[in-house]
């Protein structure tokens, strides 16, 4: 099949087109650089692949078929959304809406990467996809979790209205290879300063919880749900839920080293419990999480290892 990825430079979606590639599908990358970066994708030397530098915020006119469309471009970490509040609410609104627009030109099924973010700072533990949310929608992160929630609001309104076939995955905590140092989450924040022989820095008390999934595992998961006939929202993460302080003390064990951990300020609407129900995702997809937070910890420890050794 032809396959458009946006956001195919960043993270999240250079593994996706990996993995796209790898089973044999023809893959169409588009991407602003705005928070990806060609390093991503520059390993893909195949003739089954091809990159455009365009800003979905604007209508894309391709004049070949598309059968898939996988709608991941937006910033994603708070460091990037509060930095682009602006572009990270016409993404979420224009960008969708073209991709739509193209889904249903082209006859193409849609998937949506939403987020997490849209139960805002929950206050069910664990999330489920039937929970609203508690979202402040003029706060600094409201420019994020608006901008998934209205995404997947027009996306329904695609599929009830139009007939377009989508799918909308609730992407939770997703860790690996490819990450930036300079990403403002947790797991790139504490492996580096680990790494640099800096001080960890946990907000608040560390009391708060998040769920960490390997990317391999979650890519896995979108793909299967593009592939099924589910058109509802599916939380796909990972269960497991750590403290961050916690979290900070098993860095500090993998990576052998002596920091110290400091504590600063819980940022303003700061969510205190991240963990999905995968009920539905084991249930119909047959998906669950298989790497470990040991194993898949390790791979990205390695990998930020090679980073800053070409930095030096």
């Amino acid at each position: 099949m032809k396959i458009l990825v946006t956001g195919g430079a960043g993270f999240i979606g250079s593994h996706l087109c990996d993995l796209l590639l790898a089973k044999g599908h023809e893959v169409l990358c588009v991407d602003n650089l705005a928070t990806g970066n060609k390093k991503n994708i520059v390993h893909i030397e195949n003739d089954n692949f091809s990159f455009i530098r365009h800003n979905v915020t604007k209508p894309l006119y391709l004049e070949e078929k598309i059968d898939w469309i996988f709608h991941l471009a937006s910033p994603a970490s708070p460091i990037d959304y509060l930095e682009l509040p602006i572009p990270t609410l016409k993404v979420g609104a224009l960008g969708t809406h073209n991709m739509l627009g193209l889904a249903k030109e082209k006859n193409a099924r849609f998937l949506l990467a939403s987020t997490s973010e849209v139960y805002g700072d929950p206050l069910v533990n664990p999330q489920s996809e039937e929970y609203w949310g508690n979202v402040n929608p003029i706060g600094p992160r409201g420019v994020y979790d608006e901008a998934k929630r209205f995404a997947e609001a027009i996306t329904m309104a695609y599929h009830r209205y139009h007939g377009v076939e989508t799918r909308i995955v609730r992407i939770f905590n997703t860790y690996g290879p490819r990450m930036r140092l300079n990403d403002g989450r947790v797991v790139p924040n504490f492996i580096g300063q680990a790494l640099n022989g800096e001080d960890l820095t946990v907000y608040g008390d560390g009391s708060q919880t998040r769920s960490f999934c390997y990317v391999s595992d979650e890519i896995e998961g979108i793909y299967r749900l593009m592939m099924s006939d589910y058109s509802d929202p599916m939380n796909i993460g990972n269960p497991e839920e750590h403290t961050v302080l916690e979290f900070a003390h098993f860095i500090l064990k993998l990576t052998g080293k002596s920091s110290k951990i400091i504590f600063r300020e819980l940022p303003e609407d700061d969510p205190k419990q991240r963990r999905p129900d995968i009920t539905k995702a084991r249930k119909i997809l047959n998906w669950e999480p298989k790497v470990s937070l040991e194993e898949g910890i390790r791979n990205t420890i390695r990998y930020f290892e090679g980073v800053l050794d070409t930095q030096m």
